[in-house]
């Protein structure tokens, strides 16, 4: 954990403790929001899938935060919540029903933080897609969670461990060092390296 989320996860944890969830979780969103956003435009590509997982993210987040167990960091907990979102908007019903959150605070707040940062993000994301196209969904959280955000391997065994089936570590440094693998013969296919 870095200097900053340490502190975020202390400033966090003390506003809960005083009863100002509110408060808790607008820092925790407007800290974490831009990490999390792009995570999910890295796992979905497509923005306004992302969009709506992050809004579901943050309502999630804001509703949830009172309840906190801390039995993960702040920020692996956010990654977890941000994997199931993920997982809800890319699900039949989320097409089926094809609608948005109720627009609450949680939301405006998750809207505010995802239009600033689109037309940057957009570049970046055009030159990275071509690789990230060959990859499963399973295969880019793996890769956006460890090299994007900077996970450390416990953390992205939480973040992926689901409904009581815990990821081993080791198989996760496996799966990447395949992956790794895998992108660099695409990215030859490519012409992206010589």
């Amino acid at each position: 954990m870095t200097t900053t989320t340490t502190a975020l996860e202390t400033r966090v944890r003390d506003l809960v403790a005083r009863g100002d969830v509110r408060a808790a979780a607008t820092a925790a969103i407007k800290e974490l929001g831009p990490e999390v956003l792009g995570y999910l435009r890295s796992l979905l590509r497509d923005e306004d899938t992302a969009g709506d997982a992050f809004s579901e993210f943050a309502e999630h987040l804001w509703r949830g935060l009172a309840a906190f167990r801390w039995t993960s960091s702040l920020r692996t907990w956010a990654f977890r919540i941000a994997t199931n979102a993920a997982a809800d908007v890319r699900g039949e019903a989320w097409r089926r029903h094809g609608r948005r959150l109720a627009t609450g605070e949680a939301s405006n707040l998750a809207e505010e933080l995802r239009t600033k940062t689109v037309v940057k993000v957009e570049r970046q994301r055009q030159t990275l897609d071509q690789l990230r196209e060959a990859l499963s969904v399973e295969e880019r959280s793996l890769l956006a969670l460890r090299l994007d955000r900077g996970l450390s391997w416990a953390e992205i065994s939480d973040v992926l461990s689901a409904e009581g089936k815990p990821v081993q570590v080791d198989a996760l440094m496996k799966r990447f060092e395949r992956l790794k693998e895998k992108l660099a013969v695409r990215a030859r296919e490519l012409g992206l390296v010589g």
